[in-house]
């Protein structure tokens, strides 16, 4: 018997299935030097403990993307090793910060399936929970990604595709015990703009851009310990390409908001999102955020902002669709989630 693992294909999915996911990963300050030398990432809360514990908490936590990323690096063995591309997310919830030291692990619910038209591939939805040590829920989301078939001949399962909140509701996101922005140092965060300053429907050019290398995005993929096969071997996309980490580019677009949403400074939610196009090596990735919707929170002068954040490898800022509803080539990223800003 073969002791390798080829990854699950389209039809090793059904409905109901549990997959529990190797390896347990404690994270530690090494993560986040390494994230904020991956990425321009510069929010106070992430970046400093006195910052963070002017804000009530204890120390400074590790960035919400380093457990974002930790958490479905896991599930990619299981998932979307054999996936042609992952297509978006939706309820998305942190729900604990996580802190130094603390152990992460991840588990995932088949919760829907239907195939392609085509026959050779389907798209797979799974709910994934991250937790920690203390077995506490620190993140969860919903996912799906179009997975190949294995044998072409295998029937078509019966379609389940799952119903899913078009957002999640303001007065479920998790803000963090002790948080408080009532001191908030406005000086040391970088810009004066607090919640009241924004306005729904407003648009903001984040202006800066990165481009893509090759070695960077690689070494991120390994430091996440994703194992997709389109992101490391050339021969596994028909164009002889490695496809980037969808992930990777929603971090430097994060970061790359900074300018003109540094005090957006925990993400809590995640609404929705869809990697509109293919990333690659050489282009370079701008970013603009729309202000969707706000809402206020039970914490001490905390403020939640819902905002769109659209990544682009070029054209002018604030153009997403084209004449026929889809996305513009150049948009690489759609992505909606809600974020913790003092008021």
């Amino acid at each position: 018997m073969a002791k390798t693992n080829a990854g699950r294909f389209f039809e090793d999915y059904s409905v109901g299935d549990v997959l529990t996911h190797a390896v347990p990963r404690t994270v530690g300050i090494g993560e986040r030097a390494l994230y904020h030398a991956l990425y321009p990432a510069r929010h106070a809360l992430y970046s400093s403990d006195t910052f963070a514990q002017a804000c009530g908490l204890a120390a400074s936590p590790l960035d919400d993307m380093i457990a974002f990323h930790t958490v479905f690096g896991k599930t990619v063995p299981d998932v979307s090793l054999n996936a042609v591309a992952n297509l978006g997310y939706a309820e998305g919830r942190w729900l604990k910060p996580v802190w130094p030291g603390d152990t992460l692990t991840s588990q995932s619910e088949v919760i829907g399936v239907k195939q392609n038209s085509n026959g050779k591939s389907g798209v797979v939805y799974v709910r994934t929970t991250g937790r920690n040590q203390r077995d506490e829920a620190v993140l969860e989301y919903v996912r799906w990604v179009m997975v190949r078939k294995g044998d072409l001949d295998a029937p078509a399962p019966e379609t389940v595709v799952p119903e899913l909140n078009k957002a999640v509701p303001a007065e479920t996101l998790a803000v963090p015990d002790g948080l408080t922005f009532e001191n908030y140092n406005f000086g040391l965060a970088g810009e004066p703009h607090r919640w009241g300053d924004y306005e729904i429907g407003e648009r903001i050019d984040h202006v800066d851009g990165v481009t893509i290398e090759e070695a960077e995005h690689m070494m991120a993929t390994r430091l996440w310990q994703n194992t997709a096969k389109v992101h490391f071997d050339t021969s596994a996309r028909p164009d002889g390409t490695r496809l980037i980490y969808g992930g990777h580019v929603i971090s430097m677009a994060r970061a790359l908001s900074f300018n003109g949403l540094a005090n957006a400074q925990m993400m809590v939610g995640l609404n929705g999102g869809a990697h509109a196009n293919p990333c690659l090596a050489g282009d370079t990735v701008r970013a603009w955020s729309e202000v969707l919707d706000k809402a206020e929170t039970s914490a001490p002068g905390v403020g939640a902002i819902r905002l769109r954040l659209v990544a682009t490898k070029g054209g002018a800022p604030f153009q997403l669709r084209g004449e026929n509803g889809k996305y513009l080539p150049e948009v690489l990223l759609d992505l909606d989630y809600w974020a913790l800003m003092p008021m």
